[in-house]
């Protein structure tokens, strides 16, 4: 009557707090997720949440089985490790790479869950490569690389951990900072601020100005978030970065982000691998750890995709 797949569905739709994200969690279609619960909660005569309520507000029945499932999904993740273990998959190698300057964040936690739980794989995040990441995938010189720009490269798997909106960050005094969203012309006569990067490996180029045929007044570069915190702040300048990269700016108050237009712009960070290695079970774990860590540290962002499951 109960499958390990309806205490998933629920944790994502505590998660989530909607009925259309939980479903992209999930990799679920909405009229399938729907489908799903309605028949759980035929087969156990009550309903588990109240609907249009927003976030979901779980019944006594919901509850109950939200407390199982945190109960049953760890202890089943362990066994899963456990096994692996067992039938002797727990050697090898992850070196890994990072095209995302604001990444730590969610990978650290990540890197250390993974540690505790894989011992015996060697887990490397050399600093100062002086080649092209993504090539060195297949070249057997990176394991992993995170990047939100996938090349098409032979043996080369993308493996999406989530979606996430670009923001523009401004100081409370700017007189764009009252705007709903901000247009590629508005920034014709701004000083951007950003990573010491290639310009075509930045979403605000890439997918906003360039388009439009727009150049800042002018760019500048900083290392750090907290750098250009501190250039924002002081009205400096202006720098468009992941939403949850702003996250604790936001919350103290320091400046104020607007979306990259009216639709926003959105983009997804992958796992690059080689094919060769997916299968891996400590791979297959470090990657679902990714996922779940990110959901639990990260705010704005949003499942990678959908497909149809029943």
């Amino acid at each position: 009557m109960l499958e390990l797949r309806h205490l998933r569905t629920l944790i994502a739709l505590r998660d989530t707090g909607s009925l259309v994200e939980a479903a992209e969690r999930v990799h679920l279609t909405q009229s399938a997720l729907s489908h799903q619960i309605k028949d759980l909660e035929s087969r156990l005569g009550m309903p588990l949440f109240t609907r249009k309520t927003r976030p979901v507000s779980f019944t006594r029945a919901g509850e109950r089985l939200l407390t199982l499932a945190e109960q049953v999904l760890p202890q089943l993740r362990l066994a899963e490790r456990d096994l692996a273990r067992l039938a002797g998959h727990e050697q090898g190698r992850l070196h890994m790479a990072i095209e995302c300057h604001s990444c730590f964040q969610w990978l650290m936690p990540t890197v250390d869950h993974f540690r505790d739980h894989w011992p015996e794989v060697e887990v490397d995040i050399p600093s100062g490569q002086n080649f092209d990441l993504l090539p060195g995938l297949t070249r057997e010189v990176l394991d992993l690389v995170i990047t939100d720009n996938p090349e098409p490269l032979p043996g080369v798997h993308y493996a999406p951990l989530f979606r996430y909106e670009g923001l523009l960050a401004v100081s409370k005094q700017h007189p764009l900072a009252t705007r709903s969203w901000v247009e590629p012309s508005d920034l014709a006569a701004e000083t951007l601020i950003v990573y010491p990067v290639e310009h075509s490996r930045l979403d605000v180029f890439t997918q906003f100005l360039d388009p439009a045929n727009v150049r800042p007044q002018e760019i500048r570069s900083a290392e750090l978030t907290v750098m250009m915190m501190q250039l924002v702040a002081s009205g400096r300048g202006v720098c468009a970065l992941p939403n949850w990269a702003l996250t604790e700016y936001l919350e103290r108050d320091y400046v104020k982000a607007l979306p990259l237009g009216k639709e926003g712009v959105w983009s997804t960070l992958y796992a690059a691998v080689r094919e060769d290695n997916l299968e891996l079970p400590w791979m297959e774990d470090f990657i679902r750890t990714a996922r779940d860590t990110s959901f639990a540290v990260l705010s704005g962002v949003k499942p990678a995709g959908t497909s149809e499951d029943a």
